[in-house]
């Protein structure tokens, strides 16, 4: 079930009592598409007067204070959760995770990587079919379905993008014999993959190396700041 439904699911459920229940198990996108289903339920006026609001009532927004672990999991109900969850099952901690998903996304639920150019002024094709808040590829992203079990994950919810970069970070540990809290070669093995890292395919990349070193001093960060409300956190007080 994907938690981002609720509010839509509340705000509709205000106007119509006949909405399927197979919208609790379809994605944004399906449900969209299945907008004239329940449209023709409602009288037109009502149903085009609402649909700004459950728009916006469904859009992912990115948490607003990036900088500090803490105040994007107060304003990300359930994030802490997912967040936990995927650290116990692949042994891959939160800060580290969440670190890597602030590089890859700024937390932008349908991120893609920026088109190129052709001729320096017309919009050419993307650099690769990353996509979401982890920026998997297409192959990469089936790999993890097939091999964690999770066969419906979506790459722009939450809980599966978390998931899957604790998955990964566990193959890096396994495959290329990183500790789970080195998150500068974490980030390397994460970027050039597992065979490319170990090739050294980051030895002439400074570029990169420096963006890895960035994503291992805000991990540092984000688990300072954690261990100061991971028990609040824990104990399901929340302060806004």
């Amino acid at each position: 079930m994907k938690k981002r439904f609720l509010a839509c699911w509340q705000v509709m459920a205000l106007y119509w009592d006949k909405v399927l229940l197979a919208y609790w198990y379809g994605t944004w996108s399906a449900g969209l598409c299945r907008w004239r289903m329940f449209a023709k339920s409602a009288p037109n006026k009502i149903t085009w007067a609402l649909l700004p609001f459950i728009l916006v009532s469904c859009t992912s927004v990115p948490p607003k204070q990036l900088d500090n672990i803490c105040h994007i999991f107060d304003e990300k109900d359930n994030w802490y959760d997912d967040a936990k969850k995927a650290s116990k099952r692949w042994n891959s901690p939160i800060a580290v995770n969440m670190a890597f998903m602030y590089q890859e996304s700024r937390f932008v639920a349908k991120a893609k990587p920026p088109r190129t150019k052709i001729l320096w002024i017309f919009p050419g094709p993307r650099k690769s079919d990353a996509y979401g808040y982890a920026q998997v590829k297409d192959d990469t992203w089936d790999w993890y379905k097939r091999a964690s079990g999770h066969r419906f994950a979506d790459r722009d919810d939450f809980d599966d993008a978390i998931d899957f970069i604790a998955w990964y970070n566990r193959q890096s540990q396994e495959k290329n014999r990183i500790a789970s809290t080195d998150a500068y070669r974490l980030y390397l093995a994460y970027h050039e993959g597992h065979g490319g890292y170990s090739r050294k395919s980051y030895a002439k990349k400074q570029w990169l190396q420096s963006v890895a070193r960035k994503v291992a001093d805000r991990a540092a960060r984000y688990q300072t700041q954690l261990q100061g409300c991971e028990k609040r956190l824990n104990s399901g007080w929340w302060f806004f």
